[in-house]
Order: structure tokens, then sequence, then C-alpha cells
């Protein structure tokens, strides 16, 4: 019979079948636990599986704002390994375990992770409890929509602890409980490699496309897994005891060699192959913002609202200086009727999208020359909005009054626009302090070209319009000059008229293609902010200028005037911004002065405009038809969403359904494998098959449940191999004599035998169910003894080879040591031996 040895260390520790502490028996457990413990090599595998989850954490950095996250990372790493070792020392069960786990992250996470909103920074509050459950819920998905890096809100801290928590149980309580006992070790060891491996890969998902240390945190985690794997084969412990040590040499040196060319070819190859930061795969990118503004209406539509009640206090204003503005939205799509804010769908470079935002605000990229400046501003009755007025690029704001929660704020750095989405109200307060721009001398602009970044989409773009800026700049040459020409047309031959009150001219309301139409084709134009501003940003468009609409507040500040402000509907206005290259957005003002147009504003005939040549793109992003008119399509825009579905619920249902069939599809397989396997021999033609497949099934259910049998041999070697690894007081003896005897007999077995025989079998394999932790009986249901005998006779044979190959050439190959009986073997007690070696007896390798 084939023989291996190991050090009485680990015999012990691996307990042999049956003894008290062996596996799949209750009584020893903690016995069994406290011998792992003794083992240099459980430690070993703990700090593993700890240096592997500590890489993974890591990766987390860039979506949060300081190393805090990191810290109660590792609290939830400690806790969960201390949950881990202490059960399995004190042999607690499943159930126990995981209540004991839960305990302790709730009692310990308050002072890891929310110690703030804890009872003197350590006890539990409600507050704290109640993040501690929120946050593994709804962090991540706060993550994913917050800009980063993240600071609010408090419970988000608790995924860094829950994910640290959970990685540390579960890999640990693998780790010291049923990995180093078992045939298949190299595989149960891959399993223990799942969670760190799953808080890498959540790491990188959550993370910004500006990885931390991807290289060496990747080389790193790769050679430590596969250099563990490696010396965890359970062949590779037995020659590393046993082989000469010329084959151990062999061993470590070719290890070294290939852990040195993976590291080497994958850092070469992670070096040249690695694609741009811009389009490394993180979710933030592939999830749409909870805040999406086409749902609101465009602010610049609400524009004749706030002039229809001119003298209305709309809010209330301190630290505003003479010539300041306050900005409420920034617009950069048109559609042939509105401007508006782009929506995630739309949004290009210059459009930015809405994240929910800390306490500091980032800083737009497109900013150049800013004066400082701090306002306090009270919202009064005429103003009820989503959008947050503002000064400028704003770096900070903190409410002081109303009900307004900084969770519902949402920021857009690109276009320097904040929204509340739960809308202001009359009384809400707040202080902020940004950055007012310096708008720069036209001398500073002659030689800098606009800005290179794809604007959103203008669509529907009226001919005469584009006709207009046409001719008004075939004789400049740089973009600040062709701009100037427009604004300088607008003011001179424009006139000025909200179209409410008395002396004013009509003017209608509305910026859409046939009211720019309107003003280019009657004898005098007539229009305010909205559609002056409108209009040159649709010239300027046409010119491939990346251009926006802004709607704010101007009111007239007087110098030397301090105090606060109010200001009024009246004092709504709107503007123009181009961005400039390396200097920032840089404001115009088209609206004229004149308020008195000729009385005759009949349509006057108009030249049909000569087909105009369309300026070369700046960008790799094609234009839109900006000399050909288009009808407006006012009909159903085709869903891209899969059958009407989000994408955002595909995405959720995948996270939760594409685990869960992981789980369960393969259940039901094997599920109905076992049970067509049980009906086939239970409904044998004779009764003699019937009666010993009664047998056999109950084996092979045994096999599963991973008790081990020797193979080729009778029913009664079977079962006196199998009485010792049983629960105390079990034994199958009975059922393997009664098979045997109906078998053997050579008389006809009637069905009221047959039925008895199995209910006694499947009775006995009950008991022994019930008998054993839940763990093991829920990894049985995933388990086919076919496939278990299988990978036995594969490790066999593998075996042979081993030690063929670790003969010395020259020399004569030992005979093999006579196959003692197993039934002798099976009752051979625990520990007989040399005390340095044991006689491992290797299953399926019985007499025949």
């Amino acid at each position: 019979m084939s023989t291996a040895t190991a050090p009485a260390a680990e015999q012990t520790a691996a307990g042999t079948p049956g003894a008290p502490g062996a596996p799949g028996t209750r009584s020893g457990g903690s016995e069994e636990a406290r011998a792992v413990f003794r083992s240099a090599r459980a430690w070993v595998d703990i700090a593993v599986v700890l240096v592997l989850a500590v890489l993974g954490m890591i990766g987390l950095g860039t979506a949060f704002e300081e190393a805090t996250y990191f810290i109660v990372g590792m609290g939830g790493l400690l806790v969960g390994a201390a949950v881990a070792i202490l059960s399995a020392r004190l042999g607690f069960g499943v159930p126990l375990t995981a209540a004991v786990a839960i305990l302790a992250y709730y009692l310990l996470g308050t002072p890891i992770a929310l110690p703030a909103e804890g009872i003197a920074f350590v006890l539990p509050s409600v507050d704290s409890l109640s993040d501690l459950t929120v946050g593994p819920v709804f962090g991540w998905a706060d993550i994913l929509t917050l800009r980063p890096p993240v600071e609010l809100p408090a419970y988000v801290y608790a995924v860094p602890y829950v994910s640290g928590w959970l990685v540390a149980v579960m890999s640990i309580t693998l780790v010291v409980r049923w990995r180093p006992s078992r045939r298949t070790a190299a595989i149960r060891a891959a399993l223990v490699l799942v969670w760190p491996i799953a808080l890498y890969i959540t790491g990188v998902l959550l993370g910004t496309d500006e990885p931390v240390f991807a290289a060496a945190r990747g080389i790193g985690f790769g050679v430590i897994a596969l250099v563990w794997l490696g010396w965890n084969r359970r062949e590779h412990a037995r020659i590393a005891l046993a082989a000469p040590t010329t084959v151990v040499r062999r061993k470590i040196l070719g290890t070294v060699a290939v852990v040195a060319a993976a590291a080497v070819i994958g850092a070469g190859g992670g070096i040249l192959l690695t694609p741009p930061a811009e389009n490394r795969f993180v979710l933030r990118e592939e999830i749409q913002p909870p805040f999406d503004p086409l749902d609101y209406p465009s602010p610049l539509a609400g524009f004749r609202k706030y002039t229809r009640d001119p003298d209305t206090p709309v809010m209330q204003v301190d630290g505003l200086q003479p010539g300041e503005r306050l900005r409420i939205a920034a617009m950069d799509t048109y559609d042939g009727v509105l401007w508006g804010v782009a929506g995630s769908e739309q949004a290009l470079e210059g459009s930015g999208s809405f994240q929910l935002i800390g306490s500091r605000f980032p800083r737009p990229d497109a900013v150049g020359e800013e004066t400082q400046a701090e306002l306090r501003i009270e919202i009064l009755e005429g103003y009820q909005d989503v959008w947050v007025p503002e000064v400028g690029t704003t770096s900070a704001l903190d409410f002081v009054a109303g009900d307004p929660s900084r969770e519902d704020l949402r920021y857009n750095a690109a276009t320097g626009t904040t929204v509340l989405t739960t809308g202001l109200e009359p009384g809400d307060a707040y202080t902020l302090r940004g950055g007012v721009a310096v708008e720069p001398e036209d001398s500073e602009l002659q030689e800098v070209p606009t800005a290179a970044f794809a604007p959103a989409s203008v669509i529907n773009n009226p001919d005469p319009v584009v006709a207009l800026a046409g001719d008004l700049t075939a004789g400049e040459e740089t973009p600040i000059a062709k701009l100037r020409a427009m604004q300088q047309y607008l003011t001179a031959n424009g006139y000025y008229s909200r179209g409410q009150g008395a002396g004013q001219s009509p003017s209608r309301a509305g910026h859409a293609a046939d009211r720019m139409n309107e003003m280019l084709q009657t004898s005098a134009m007539v229009g305010d902010e909205e559609q002056y501003a409108s209009l040159f940003a649709l010239m300027s468009r046409s010119l491939n200028y990346p251009t926006r609409v802004v709607l704010g507040f101007a009111p007239e500040i007087e110098e030397g005037e301090t105090g606060p402000v109010q200001v009024t509907g009246d004092d709504v206005s709107a503007w123009v911004e181009v961005a400039f290259e390396g200097v920032g957005w840089v404001p115009f003002f088209p609206t004229p002065d004149r308020i008195d147009p000729p009385t005759d504003t009949v349509p006057k005939p108009k030249t049909e405009p000569q087909p105009q040549v369309r300026q070369p793109p700046r960008t790799d992003t094609e234009q839109d038809d900006l000399v050909s008119a288009v009808d407006i399509d006012e009909g159903d825009e085709e869903d891209d969403d899969l059958f009407g579905i989000p994408g955002w619920v595909w995405i959720v249902a995948g996270a939760i359904l594409i685990p869960l069939a992981i789980v369960f599809v393969p259940l039901l397989v094997i599920g109905a494998i076992k049970a067509r396997r049980m009906r086939r021999r239970r409904e044998a033609a004779t009764g003699d098959a019937a009666a010993a497949g009664a047998w056999d099934e109950l084996a092979d259910r045994y096999n599963e449940l991973g008790y081990e049998l020797p193979e080729r041999s009778t029913r009664g070697m079977v079962a006196a191999y199998l009485r010792p690894q049983l629960p105390d007081g079990q034994d199958v003896a009975p059922v393997a004599t009664r098979a045997d005897a109906a078998v053997f007999s050579g008389r006809e077995i009637p069905p009221e035998e047959v039925e008895a025989l199995w209910t006694d079998a499947m009775t006995r394999l009950d008991e022994t169910e019930s008998a054993l932790p839940g763990g093991r009986r829920i990894v049985s249901r995933y388990r086919l003894s076919s496939v278990r005998s299988w990978g036995s006779r594969l490790a066999q044979r593998a075996d042979r080879e081993l030690r063929r190959r670790g003969t010395p050439a020259g020399a004569a190959a030992a005979p093999a040591p006579a196959r003692p009986d197993p039934l002798v073997a099976a009752a051979a007690p625990a520990g007989v031996g040399d005390a340095e070696e044991a006689t491992i007896i290797r299953p399926g390798e019985g007499s025949r």
C-alpha cells in the first residue's frame, strides 16, 4: 500500500478520521482549532490574507479625501480577524460565529468608523448604529455618484469598514476551520482568495481613472497569491518535508524563477499595453448621477417669470461688490427651442455632470485669474428653485438657516453650477466663498485661441443666424475680434424691451429658432437679455467656439455701498461666456441699451443668404449641420433603454441575479443529477439490484458529505473504515450486512424488504447529516461522488508520478510497503507509530 509521512504536528492538526477533533465531528472542534493555531502555517496563512486585503483596500484611496478611510478599513480587518480567530479557538458553530461577528461589527464600528456620532466617541448611539446599517446598503451608490474625493455623508465611511470586516471574517474563518485538513487544500486555498480578490476589484471599480500604485499593487498581489497557492498544495507540502534536499532546492529555485519572470513580464506588459487613463473602466463613469437637469425646466425659459413682478424681492445678498453678478445656471446645449443644461447623456468635456459634493468644491479646469469673494445669501419670497445662486467658482458653501441638507447638494465643476435637489425655499440662507473671474482686456486675447474641448450639441441653428455670423466675421482673423464684431453689431443695431409695462415696445418671450429668425427679419431687432444672449451664443457656436449662456442677477451697487443688497426680479439678466485657451471663460454682454425702436416693425424683404463655407472644426467631434435648415422633430425620440427599462435597473438586476445564478444554478443542476441517480437505483429491475443501490446511494452520500471511503473494497470493509469517522453511536455496518445478504442470497427479494433497507439507509444518513455543521451540509449539496472519485484517482496517479520522478537516477526503486487491510487501518488508534512521523493511509488504496 502507498504511504506518506508527515510530522506528528501536521497529523495532529489534520486529525485521524474519527478521532476527537476530526473534521465533521462536533466533539473536539476546539481541540482541532487549537492544534491548527499551534502551527506556524496557520499564522502565515492569516498574514497572507490580511496583506492581500490591505493591497485591495489601498485601491479605494482615489475615492476618499483623506487617509481616514484606510484607518477605518484596517479597523474592520482587525475586527473581522479577531472574531474569526476567537470563534475558531472556542469551537463556535457557524450561527454563533455569525452572531458574534455582527455584534462586534456594531459595538466596535462606532469608535472605528463613526466616532463623531458616538456617545463620548466610543459608545454606540442611535445615529451611529443607523449609519452602520445604512452605509453598507447606500454607501456604495453614494461613492459612485460623489465627486471624488469623498468626504460626506458620514455613513460612507461604513463602506471601507464593512469591506474589511467582511473580507477578514470570511477568509480567515475558511483558513482556520477547514482548509488545513483537507485533501483539496489547493482548491480550498483558492476559494480563500476570493474575498481579497473581490475587495481588490471593488477598489478598482469604485475608484477613479487615476489608480493608486496600480502596477506595484497588481504585481505584489499576484506574486503573493501565486506563491501562497503553490506552496499550499498537499503534494508540495509532502515533498517539502520528505523529498531529498536537491528536490526541495530545485522547487524553491523554480518558484523564484517563475515569480521573477511573471513580475518582469507583467510590469513590462503593463507599461506597454496599459490604455490611457481616460479609457480605464470605473463604475462612476458608467452610472448616471441621481440629478439629471433634463428633468427640470430650462433656467433661461423662466426669465420672464422674474420680469413679470420686477419689484418682488428674490434674495438678500451681503458681500456683493459693484460690478459683480450672481450666477444661477450655465447652459450649453440648444435643441432649437431652449437653451438647457446638458444631461449626463449629452454632456461632453465642457459640460461636466452633477455629482454629490463634500465640504470642499473642486476647482474647474477652465478658470483664469480670480478675486476672492465671501457672501451670505438669504432666499426671499420671489425665488423657489433647485438652482443655487453663486458669485463665480464656489470653493465652500454652508447652510446657516432653513432646512437644506448638504447631502442634497450636487455640483457641476465644469460649469460651476450648483443645485439643491430638494429646492431652495424662502427662509433658507447660506454662506459661500468663491472666486470671481477677472475679465481680461481684449489686447490680452489677440493671440489666444478658444479652448479646444468639444462643447455640447447645438441643433436647429437657423440659417439667417449662421449667415449673419459669417458676414460679420469675414474680415476678422482672431476669435476675440470675431466675437467683438458680433457683439458690436447687436448692441449697435438692436433695441431693448421686455415687452411689459407702459412705454415698452412689444417683445415676445422665448428664444426658440423662430424667435431668433424674427429678430433678424424685422426692420428692428427687439428683445431683452434672454433673446440677445441666445442669439449671440448661436452665432458664436456657428463658428465652433465653446459657448454657454448664463442666467443670473445683476443688481446695481454703487461704489462704496456696504451692507446687504436686496435683489429683485428686475435685476434678472443673461449673458454669454466663451472659453479661451489658458484664460478661462470670458463674459460677453450683447444686450443693447437703446429702448426706442422704430414704430415700423413690418418684416422687410431680405435677400436670400448666399451659401456659407463651413468653418473647419476645431475638435474631432463632428458638429451638427450649421448651414441647412433642419425641421424640429417634436415626435418621440428613440428610446435607447432596452425594452424601456433604464440601464441602471439592468446593472442592479445583474449585480443581484448573476451572483444568485452562480450560487443556485449549480445547486439545481447537481440536485437534479442526484435525484435521477437515486431514482434509477431505487427503481432497479430486480430486488437485489435495488438493495445494492441502497448501499451505493448511502456510500455516495457519505462521500459527498466529505467522509473518506476506500475504493475497490467490500461493503463490510467500507463500513469498518467509515465507522471511526462518524459521530459517536452511529454505524452503517447493519446496512452493509443486509445489502450483502440481499445480493448474495440468490433468492427473490420482495419489494417490502427493499423498501425497509432503503428507509434504514436514509434514516442513518439523516442522523449523520443532522450532527454535522450547517456549512458542511451546504457544501455537500454541490458535490457529486463520481467527480470526487475521479479527482481522487487523478491525485493518486499524480502522487505515483511524483514518487517516480523523485527517485534518484541509478538507484533502485524502493519496494512498495505491503498494503494493510483497511479494517486494521481504520481500527488503529491515532498517534500509533514513531513519535516523529505517522503513517497515513490514502483513500482508494485499500486491498482489492
